[in-house]
């Protein structure tokens, strides 16, 4: 999608402190962190949020809960993280292209916001 910010990153258009990337998702650095650590994991794929997501594109979400693991204990957070969604402009959602924040490195509140 041409006017993607989450696109033209994964395209390189954009700058981005990318942690790990495969075929089908981009990990980077969140440039406004909310925790000690606190990274990004987005597929490849465009699609616009959770509210998107399908039995048929099922299968990348879940390899991106395991790259979520797999660069969480890299990066030290061992199994204490929260991966956070939002989806819709209601519910926080900036960019409309399904991403996951994960956060770590510090007591989580809840309820969060």
């Amino acid at each position: 999608m041409s006017d993607c910010i989450f696109c033209k990153i994964i395209a390189g258009e954009i700058p981005s402190r990318k942690i790990y990337e495969d075929e089908r998702c981009y990990a980077f650095h969140d440039i406004d962190p909310k925790a000690p650590v606190h990274f990004l994991v987005i597929p490849k794929e465009h699609i616009t949020g959770a509210n998107r997501i399908t039995e048929e594109n099922a299968p990348l979400v879940g390899h991106i809960f395991a790259v979520i693991a797999k660069v969480a204990a890299e990066l030290g957070a061992g199994d204490d993280y929260r991966v956070v969604t939002n989806c819709g402009p209601k519910a926080g959602q900036t960019v409309g292209h399904l991403h996951f924040h994960v956060l770590a490195g510090r007591d989580m509140t809840w309820p969060p916001g």
